[in-house]
């Protein structure tokens, strides 16, 4: 099955907003290393969200790489670190690396990633076990993160259709048939309703139990 638009991986213009914030909210509050963090950090992440554009080169791709690798360096206990890391991640991926994606992933977890970020980051990681072929794995990082998650929350439901198409891959019909009603019982006006439909259609079900 092809895999889904990599739409939670590249949107790095929700990380400049938020730098921004951080920079205007904060300027005058925190120290000086503190600072030129924040400058740095807004500087390499415009260049970053560039080199993620469709018209980006290789080249772009991987100086945008080391920018962001030497500020996590240079920078390490900055409160940008979240967001930093999770934009090398998804330079790796688009540079399909995926287990250096991962690592990336895993260190704005560990530093703290929240909110949009930290939802963001664990679908990401799905994404990059679901790349690899390894739909087990991603199967239990969409699950997890559906457990977390209620109606209406930000990528609620595209991480339920990440879950019903990761079962389906992996041969639990019955599973993802159970997700995708899920879906539309929790949310009948779904954004995606109709895709759901299509899905349970090809399974050879209806949305009604």
């Amino acid at each position: 099955m092809t895999l889904p638009p990599a739409r939670t991986l590249v949107v790095a213009a929700v990380i400049v907003v938020a730098v921004v914030g951080l920079g205007l909210g904060g300027w005058f509050w925190v120290d000086a290393r503190e600072r030129r963090a924040l400058s740095a950090h807004a500087v390499v992440m415009t260049r970053a969200q560039a080199a993620l554009s469709g018209q980006s080169t290789p080249e772009q791709r991987a100086a945008a790489t080391r920018e962001l690798e030497q500020l996590l360096a240079e920078h390490p206990s900055a409160a940008t670190v979240p967001h930093a890391a999770y934009g090398l991640g998804n330079l790796r991926y688009a540079g399909r690396e995926y287990a250096a994606a991962r690592a990336a992933y895993e260190i704005a977890l560990n530093r703290g990633a929240a909110d949009t970020i930290r939802t963001m980051t664990r679908a990401a990681i799905g994404y990059t076990w679901e790349a690899e072929g390894d739909l087990a794995k991603a199967q239990d990082a969409f699950a997890a993160l559906a457990r977390d998650l209620q109606p209406g929350d930000f990528l609620w439901e595209d991480t339920l259709i990440d879950l019903a198409r990761t079962q389906e891959g992996t041969g639990q019909r019955d599973a993802a048939i159970e997700s995708y009603r899920r879906l539309l019982k929790e949310a009948p006006a779904a954004r995606r309703g109709d895709f759901v439909r299509s899905r349970l259609a090809a399974l050879g079900v209806t949305a009604e139990d």
